[in-house]
């Protein structure tokens, strides 16, 4: 009784489809930006496509909202936008786009201070066979 019942375990293992094995996909990668009174600065302003994280210090008198968005205003696969929360004057703020090849502005509603462009090139390599990578 007991052979029968490993048996039996044993049928329900495995099978099924051959899973494909896809490469990790490229790691993010880190900006920092500064909203001064005038005008926002990136580093760096030029990066390979994937997963970019934006980390903003708001040095300017006011709260500012940021939005890092691709320039194209009618592209045929549609824009990237993404913005941060509310950032306090002296304090700091994140936000995180998957962004793909093209030109990107970064800005904030205040039209007084310019914005900052961010070119973003083809995809990084991708992060199979690295270590210690989140």
């Amino acid at each position: 009784m007991l052979a029968l019942a490993g048996t039996a375990g044993l049928a329900g293992c495995g099978g099924g489809e051959a899973r494909e094995n896809v490469d990790r996909p490229a790691p993010p990668v880190t900006l920092t930006a500064a909203i001064h009174d005038d005008l926002v600065r990136v580093s760096p302003s030029s990066i390979g496509a994937g997963t970019i994280v934006l980390v903003v210090s708001n040095q300017s008198a006011k709260a500012q909202k940021v939005t890092f968005e691709t320039d194209e205003v009618a592209g045929r696969t549609g824009g990237r936008r993404a913005s941060s929360p509310t950032i306090a004057p002296s304090g700091t703020g994140r936000l995180t786009i998957d962004a793909r090849e093209g030109a990107y502005e970064v800005h904030v509603g205040d039209r007084a201070i310019r914005g900052a462009r961010v070119f973003v090139g083809p995809p990084r390599a991708s992060g199979q066979n690295r270590v210690l990578l989140p």
